[in-house]
């Protein structure tokens, strides 16, 4: 199974790795496009009104255009551990046991607007790009990733659970994969689609497939490793799949 999760644009700082080695990450097929992005950002960062411009970024974001200027030399930790925010809390991956936290790195990658896909464990610097950031010159991120992400995703023989949000799974759709959708019923049993809590809960189901001991190799096995770990999850046929929580805040582990 493999688990993709969207990037936050928030990172941890800091990291106690060695410095980026685009060879030594997962999908090497994705190198030579990883290595024109990260060459056009850090060279974006010598123009800070440019990179304000092309990253959307306000004066008092500048310390992340100053990262982006050091991308190569600044010091990496695994990318399950870089990002921050309500999903990544929820997953909370600093708080799994040892075997735990291997399923987790062997399940769970991230989608990147700079690195396409990354492993748990690919060891990667703080940096600023999303899915929606223009680079001057070059095409759109997602014409420039969608010709080779697409087939390096296609191409897993593992079952895919698609937890990306829409911008970064259109770099690169799946065929095939789960999809999960939230809603929250009301006491009228009356439904809406989840915005606030919807990365929370998606923290909660990655967290649960990240550490499950069994191994769902379809839709329906999916949903039945996420019934007995005690979620309403709903299947009307087809690749996606239906949480229903209840209205209100997302409990506590």
């Amino acid at each position: 199974m493999l688990v993709l999760l969207p990037p936050s644009e928030t990172k941890h700082p800091g990291g106690d790795g060695a410095p980026l080695d685009l060879a030594a990450l997962g999908a090497p097929e994705l190198t030579p496009l990883r290595e024109q992005l990260v060459e056009a950002v850090v060279a974006l960062s010598a123009d800070v009104p440019a990179a304000r411009a092309a990253l959307g970024l306000s004066p008092k974001q500048d310390d992340e255009i100053a990262r982006n200027a050091t991308l190569r030399t600044s010091a990496t930790m695994p990318a399950i551990e870089r990002y921050t925010g309500v999903l990544y809390d929820a997953l909370d991956v600093r708080s799994l046991t040892r075997a735990q936290r291997h399923r987790a790195d062997r399940r769970l990658a991230v989608g990147s607007a700079l690195f396409g896909v990354l492993r748990a464990g690919d060891a990667v610097p703080a940096y600023r790009l999303s899915a929606g950031s223009s680079l001057p010159g070059l095409p759109t991120l997602r014409s420039l990733w969608k010709p080779v992400l697409t087939d390096v995703l296609a191409g897993t023989d593992d079952l895919v659970v698609d937890l990306r949000s829409g911008a970064y799974a259109e770099l690169a759709p799946v065929p095939g994969a789960v999809t999960v959708q939230v809603l929250s019923e009301r006491p009228d049993g009356s439904r809406a689609v989840v915005s606030h809590f919807n990365k929370a809960h998606k923290g909660r189901v990655a967290r649960l497939l990240a550490t499950t001991t069994g191994e769902p190799d379809s839709v329906v096995r999916l949903r039945a490793v996420l019934r007995r770990a005690g979620l309403h999850v709903e299947h009307a046929g087809g690749t996606e799949l239906t949480l229903v929580v209840p209205a209100g805040p997302i409990p506590q582990r």
